[in-house]
């Protein structure tokens, strides 16, 4: 969710430069989408997981490319669908092991397809890529397997969302103090906006369907909150390095998937983490 305090790389219009109205459809089909998926038959969830991380990698692949970074696609790919699978009917233990296996098969692919020139920076880049977003994305599984793993899901995926509402909403009305230039145009003000739905979505979801403690659902949600900003900025480093503006254009008023991803990959492993503790 790259830059969403008070700024967007996609077309539009307005203060931001966003469009607005195609960013909401874009919202609402993704939403209806996600919970259509998590509360009826979770493996289809775990396919469109799949199939966005996917494309989310393709986008850094076609932006390491600009730099002739070197990224093999189909390991990557293949990569993306044993971790989720692993995550998802294994847990943690096949997770780990599914990523080394294909770590190793990316260090071995480029050993025998261009040469020695470039190979400690297109292994890297590679993966560099299996790991973010591909192996974080694989602790979406890890949390839907449990029985109450559709709650569990959808307290993530709310949590995250509105750390973009409110940074956005907050940043556009109130942002005045520049918080880094590595992203110009988020605030300070976008920040605490972005805690504040944080923590009240936290709050409510976590008592509501976890039956868990105000204070819970309180810190998974400022937690969320500051991870999400973290996200944006990783995402900024990757383009300002590369030297490009965007990394995508699938979703209108969003941008590429990464723009949607940045943000839920750096917030799902603590989020997890706390969810095991509390719960």
């Amino acid at each position: 969710m790259e830059e969403r305090t008070a700024d967007t790389s996609s077309s539009g219009g307005g203060r931001t430069g966003r469009n607005l109205p195609a960013a909401i459809a874009v919202g609402v089909v993704l939403g209806a989408l996600v919970i259509g998926t998590i509360y009826t038959i979770k493996e289809l969830f775990l396919l469109v997981v799949a199939g966005a991380v996917g494309v989310g990698a393709m986008e850094l692949i076609k932006a390491f490319a600009t730099r002739e970074i070197k990224v093999p696609a189909v390991p990557v790919l293949a990569g993306i669908v044993a971790m989720q699978a692993g995550a998802y009917w294994g847990g943690p233990v096949w997770l780990l092991a599914t990523f080394a296996v294909f770590a190793l098969a990316l260090l071995i692919w480029r050993m025998f397809s261009d040469g020695t020139d470039g190979y400690v920076r297109d292994a890297s880049a590679s993966v560099f890529i299996l790991f973010y977003p591909a192996m974080l994305a694989a602790f979406v599984p890890m949390l839907l397997r449990l029985h109450d793993g559709d709650h569990r899901v959808l307290i993530f995926i709310a949590v995250t969302v509105a750390s973009d509402i409110g940074g956005y909403v907050a940043g556009v009305l109130f942002g005045r103090h520049k918080m880094t230039a590595i992203s110009p145009k988020k605030t300070w003000e976008g920040l605490a906006g972005s805690v504040i739905a944080c923590t009240v979505v936290g709050a409510w979801l976590v008592v509501w369907l976890m039956h868990g403690a105000i204070w819970q659902g309180a810190l998974i949600g400022a937690l969320a909150a500051l991870l999400a900003t973290v996200g944006d900025l990783i995402e900024s480093m990757i383009k300002r390095d590369l030297g490009i503006k965007d990394l995508g254009t699938i979703l209108p008023g969003h941008g590429g998937l990464m723009d949607r991803l940045d943000s839920l990959v750096t917030t799902l492993v603590p989020v997890w983490l706390l969810m095991t503790l509390f719960f």
